[in-house]
């Protein structure tokens, strides 16, 4: 990420709003904004595949694997404004091989930090665990709300959206897929 480059073009947006980059409170904002799109935006420093993971054995496959209310923060490729909630994930086994649990919160972070949409994090969870585990089933659900919703366009506080999606398994058991919905605290379809 060129830093440098940002803290100029961070004056630039200030000089073009009419205010002025030299006051005392916006002197370090430029170089503020730039180290945090560092962090925001960590993952495009990274390649497109999630590798920070360890996958272990057990000798019987457990039924569903569940991490639930997971933060996230992502920033909206629309308006650069950020989106923030919470994810659930599940997956059900196959052949006794698990995931590390802390690494399915990282997986979560990696796929969130970078522009992008919700509908997208949501999907690329799924492809990544698929990649990962190739397990029975995957089950993904994300929650947060759109600051491009709240501070503009419609603005609406405390909206909630809502994504989903089911694969293997919680595609065809909908006793299973109910389960994972009750745990998350969704309601059944």
């Amino acid at each position: 990420m060129d830093e440098k480059r940002i803290e100029n073009a961070v004056k630039e947006i200030l000089n073009a709003i009419g205010d002025d980059p030299n006051r005392e409170g916006l002197v370090e904002t430029p170089a503020r904004v730039a180290k945090m799109y560092g962090e925001v935006f960590a993952s495009l420093d990274e390649k497109a595949t999630f590798d920070d993971y360890k996958v272990f054995h057990v000798d019987e496959d457990p039924g569903m694997v569940l991490i639930q209310q997971i933060p996230f923060y992502s920033m909206c490729e629309h308006h650069l404004l950020p989106f923030f909630g919470t994810a659930n994930v599940a997956y059900v086994p196959r052949d006794g091989k698990i995931m590390g649990l802390s690494k399915i919160p990282r997986l979560v972070d990696f796929v969130a930090k970078r522009p992008g949409v919700q509908e997208r994090i949501t999907t690329q969870i799924v492809a990544q665990m698929e990649q990962i585990l190739h397990p029975k089933g995957i089950a993904v659900s994300l929650s947060a709300r759109h600051m491009c919703m709240e501070m503009r366009g419609i603005s609406k506080s405390g909206l909630f959206t809502y994504t989903s999606k089911f694969e293997g398994v919680f595609k065809d058991d909908l006793e299973l897929k109910n389960e994972f919905l009750r745990q998350t605290g969704n309601h059944s379809e």
